[in-house]
């Protein structure tokens, strides 16, 4: 499946996300981005993890559970909606997740094992995709939706995470910058 998603395939909302998606192969997109958020996240100290630019804003282990409760959650609506099931697909609260999962008192070692099998789990799913489910549609949060869209919000959602952790937490003059 090579063919990006046409704006009527997702809510606006996720215009942003869709933009930060690159040209090429969905799976093989997939597999750079794990290997790329494994690289940025694998080397990081508890007292990094912990870290949080602002007050209110969420530790990158918060950040780190956040992408595998939210990929998660699209790799069911994903597949509910590749199967033909025409169940409306609730939405969730990403604040209300991270708050009950407490993230904080995970390893990083153990956020990220999460974070892999469930990528490993996601991209077995869209290998075992076929062409008529990628345009399959569906509705989740009130919205209608399409099997190809929800792969590239996954993909462009985790990159967003990608640049606020570049731009606000790294680079954050109270990161603490003790790396391994």
């Amino acid at each position: 499946m090579q063919e990006r998603p046409s704006t009527t395939e997702y809510p606006a909302y996720f215009q942003d996300y869709m933009k930060l998606v690159p040209e090429g192969n969905i799976v093989a997109l997939f597999k750079e981005q794990e290997r790329q958020t494994s690289n940025l996240l694998q080397g990081l100290t508890d007292e990094q993890a912990r870290f949080a630019y602002d007050t209110e804003k969420w530790t990158i282990k918060e950040v780190i559970g956040h992408l595998t409760d939210t990929e998660r959650i699209m790799s069911y609506r994903l597949l509910t909606i590749a199967r033909g099931d025409v169940t409306p697909l609730p939405g969730f609260h990403e604040d209300s997740y991270v708050l009950q999962a407490k993230f904080t008192e995970m390893t990083v070692a153990s956020l990220l094992a999460q974070y892999k099998a469930v990528r490993a789990s996601t991209i077995a799913l869209l290998e075992s995709l076929h062409d008529q489910d990628w345009v399959r549609q569906g509705m989740a949060n009130g919205h209608v939706t399409s099997v190809r869209s929800l792969a590239y919000i996954m993909l462009g959602h985790e990159r967003h995470h990608h640049n606020i952790l570049h731009d606000r937490y790294f680079a954050s003059a109270t990161y603490p910058l003790n790396r391994m």
